[in-house]
């Protein structure tokens, strides 16, 4: 039988050990290809190259049986170039991460780890994002491979909802220490944030923007829960951004008067 093709992606880079981290565990499942930023991408969102040109490249990583390519461009051009131009055939799963760092909560809608899985979504390709409550370059990524193995197999096997990509988020955790994996919601939370007003050498003014997590939900199903309690989230997400409680309330407003 035919191995499943999965397309690997992130944010934070092609080197980028959580990347690395993840092409290996792919290995395990099926036949990889990377197509991933040639730079740090965190933060973009769903941002697309425009009007600039765009570059990739084949290039030698630490896996030899495996085919990648960087890319100049964002998480979702990573996705789209890897769709239109590079595969020779359609991947059956799309794996974006291991992002260094959380992805919880509304992370997700910053997330250009998360963009890149609803890019391949978009395309109707089921895909999968996973993040590490660990900022650190040098993070340990052991802990939670299984479960990521897991979860992927059970994807290709099972399938998951048109319209819907997972955001699995992993706690900063010993293997020992995660309790196992909880199907969530989406915590309401946000940034408070605000701007640090600065002065380079040269006496120019810029800013660095500084913010705090604020959680807003006390809910015991929701990923923040999860999180702070041992467990792994995985919160089914989906890209049809419709408000359909609100259609019915609008309606009543006098839009043809």
């Amino acid at each position: 039988m035919q191995k499943p093709l999965i397309l690997v992606t992130n944010d934070d880079g092609i080197s980028a050990p959580g990347l690395r981290a993840l092409v290996r565990l792919m290995n395990e499942i099926g036949d990889v290809v990377v197509v991933a930023p040639d730079s740090p991408q965190s933060g973009m969102g769903h941002a697309i190259t425009l009007d600039n040109m765009l570059y990739s490249k084949k290039v030698r990583t630490d896996q030899p049986n495996t085919e990648e390519y960087s890319c100049s461009g964002t998480p979702a051009d990573c996705v789209k170039l890897a769709l239109q131009e590079l595969l020779d055939r359609k991947p059956d799963i799309c794996i974006s991460g291991i992002n260094h760092g959380s992805n919880s909560s509304i992370n997700v809608i910053y997330s250009g780890t998360m963009s890149a899985a609803i890019e391949a979504g978009i395309e109707g390709i089921p895909a999968i994002g996973f993040s590490l409550c660990d900022y650190s370059w040098s993070a340990d990524f052991g802990p939670g491979s299984a479960a990521i193995k897991k979860i992927v197999m059970e994807a290709l096997e099972n399938g998951i909802p048109r319209g819907v990509v997972l955001n699995v988020n992993i706690p900063k955790l010993k293997e020992e220490e995660i309790k196992g994996v909880k199907v969530c919601r989406q915590a309401r939370a946000n940034w408070k944030e605000k701007f640090d007003k600065r002065t380079n050498p040269n006496g120019k003014e810029y800013y660095w923007l500084t913010g705090q997590f604020e959680l807003l939900d006390k809910g015991e199903d929701t990923d923040e829960w999860a999180l702070a309690h041992g467990y792994i989230s995985v919160v089914p997400t989906q890209f049809d951004l419709t408000a359909h409680h609100a259609i019915q309330h609008l309606n009543n407003w006098n839009l043809h008067g």
